[in-house]
């Protein structure tokens, strides 16, 4: 004795609603697909081409009104700039933040600035260069 399928004959009826939806989610998640490839693409190209400076807090030293920071910066050959460095006290309050400009044909310069500080700063930070 045979039973009788319950589904209908394949192909007879055109596609079920189910077919549709995994067809439209299939496009839908390959157009977001495409798009954050192309943020992240973009993000990438900001964040490396444009980019024509950059620095690094090698050490400091602090004292009771002051912050001496050393300093490294890279830079394209003509580039000018500047970095910005910040101190803060222990209990987390900034202290002192200032700009420091970079100019001339040297590529690398390495240099030791000073930071001055409203009161005895435990920390000092590079918070970004950027082309002036």
């Amino acid at each position: 004795m045979s039973t009788a399928s319950a589904r209908t004959p394949e192909g007879r009826y055109g596609r079920t609603s189910d077919a549709r939806a995994d067809h439209r989610l299939k496009i839908l998640g390959g157009v977001l697909g495409v798009l954050f490839l192309g943020l992240i693409g973009w993000f990438g190209w900001h964040y490396v081409g444009e980019n024509e400076i950059s620095g690094e807090l090698i050490a400091f030293q602090v004292s009771d009104d002051s912050v001496q920071v050393h300093l490294e910066v890279r830079k394209d050959s003509g580039a000018s700039g500047y970095c910005t460095v910040r101190s803060q006290a222990e209990n987390g309050a900034e202290v002192g933040r200032a700009d420091f400009r970079f100019s001339g044909s040297d590529t690398r310069i390495d240099k030791v600035v000073t930071l001055r500080t409203t009161s005895r700063g435990t920390t000092a930070e590079l918070l970004g260069c950027h082309p002036s």
